[in-house]
């Protein structure tokens, strides 16, 4: 029989998103239900008794950390979520996993290699984990945990006739084109409506810094800031060959240059 799971989510496009990334990651996993709270998902895992249950956090009614509770002696649990990663320590010394949102291939790979041999050994679920999830809980709503501002995570673009979704983690730079701004990644550029005003008030500043009137990058996309022969300050990124101008009143991020 393949192996089964069940994700939760309360934001669509983040389950289809871990969905479509878990069929490349693991193509043999087979997503039997999805839900958008925690109720719905312990309802479902009772219907179809899933080996592996996908649980975001923060969801409406009952959220994830009640939800695991009562799923953790009958599943493996993962978590996925916007919660910063000092937060989340306790669950290296545990057997929860968890993904940052949004979630990345390399990451979601390496949970998917640890869950894949825990189910190969025929590990059950762990059994001591109720007094973690208890104090997880317990940080989590005293502000211990505190979760990241709602910058945003993915991109919509029109690409012909259909809607494709791109996390922002894929992306290396926007450049405003006259009415649209351009979305570069390592493989491709799409064209959206949204301005990059627009997109500097939403998206997290210390992931991603204006350089240019014209030019949001994202920093660690830059492999080094050279000068030029009349002096400006260049950004070459990488992954990709060309070079981001760094106008004057931005120069102060590259102090050191």
């Amino acid at each position: 029989m393949p192996l089964t799971a069940l994700i939760a989510d309360d934001e669509a496009p983040m389950r289809e998103q871990l969905r479509m990334r878990l069929n490349e990651a693991w193509p043999e996993l087979r997503i039997v239900a999805e839900a958008a709270n925690g109720a719905d998902a312990v309802a479902l895992a009772a219907e179809h008794r899933p080996d592996i249950v996908f649980l975001d956090i923060r969801m409406p009614g009952m959220g994830g950390i009640d939800a695991a509770r009562q799923l953790y002696d009958r599943c493996h649990i993962v978590f996925a979520t916007a919660y910063d990663q000092y937060a989340l320590d306790a669950f290296e010394q545990g057997a929860i996993d968890y993904l940052l949102k949004p979630v990345t291939p390399a990451r979601l790979q390496t949970t998917c290699e640890r869950l894949q041999k825990r189910l190969a050994d025929n590990a059950a679920p762990p059994q001591d984990i109720g007094a973690q999830l208890a104090e997880l809980g317990a940080l989590l709503k005293s502000g211990g945990g505190a979760a990241k501002p709602n910058y945003l995570r993915w991109i919509q673009a029109q690409v012909g006739g259909s809607l494709r979704m791109v996390s922002t983690r894929e992306i290396l730079f926007f450049q405003a084109e006259d009415k649209y701004t351009s979305v570069q990644t390592a493989s491709t550029q799409l064209l959206i409506r949204k301005t990059l005003k627009e997109l500097a008030d939403e998206l997290d500043p210390d992931e991603f810094w204006r350089i240019h009137r014209s030019t949001l990058v994202r920093v660690d996309a830059i492999l080094e800031v050279t000068r030029d022969l009349r002096g400006r300050q260049m950004v070459r990124l990488r992954n990709h060959p060309d070079l981001l101008e760094v106008s004057r009143n931005h120069g102060y991020l590259f102090q050191q240059m």
